[in-house]
């Protein structure tokens, strides 16, 4: 179904280690409003939704939390990969270390591992995608957080792309909850069979 490009949908490339940022980074690969979470949620309600644009956005959108994922945990490794035993103590990462090594592990800023109750499925296709709405504009705001933490363009211009995704899929969450809505008035001669990795 997917096809990999090995290449980062936008490029990081950060010259001067910060053990500190990434501590906070890495909230949004393995925290609760962050990557991991929004692509595990999408692509687990797309199973519920009722029409052909409302799967298909689900789809989309969670497939592309796949590649956020991948820059947020490139960015944290290259803020990692070059910092002292030093740095990474005194920026608090010292715990991290201890079972992480400089290895990625999903948890949150404040070290809580990634947890399954950060996705919600509820079978409603209005409440899920009102629940997506809410998603893309916390992640929003965690972004802008970071970059308000942040002093560095390398770590700063991928956190900006990331934040403006997230205006993107807000946007076209939007439009599929409208499109929903707008079939759920309709009378119905006939339903719309669901695509086969659906059945």
């Amino acid at each position: 179904m997917w096809t990999y490009d090995k290449i980062l949908e936008f490029p990081v490339k950060i010259k001067n280690p910060n053990p500190a940022m990434a501590k906070l980074i890495i909230t949004q690969y393995g925290g609760p409003d962050g990557e991991l979470a929004a692509s595990l949620r999408y692509l687990s309600q797309r199973f519920s939704m009722i029409t052909p644009q409302a799967i298909a956005t689900l789809n989309d959108i969670g497939t592309e939390e796949l590649a956020h994922l991948e820059i947020v945990g490139a960015i944290v490794n290259q803020l990692v990969k070059g910092a002292s035993l030093e740095e990474i103590k005194k920026a608090g990462l010292d715990t991290y270390y201890v079972d992480h090594d400089r290895g990625i592990y999903p948890v949150s800023a404040a070290g809580v591992p990634f947890n399954a109750a950060y996705i919600q499925v509820k079978g409603d296709p209005i409440v899920d995608l009102t629940e997506d709405l809410a998603a893309e504009q916390k992640a929003r705001a965690t972004y802008e957080y970071l970059i308000n933490m942040a002093d560095d363009p390398d770590v700063i211009e991928p956190l900006k792309f990331l934040r403006e995704r997230e205006v993107v899929h807000f946007q076209r969450f939007g439009e599929a909850l409208r499109i929903v809505q707008d079939h759920l008035q309709e009378p119905h001669l006939f339903m719309m069979p669901k695509p086969d990795f659906l059945k």
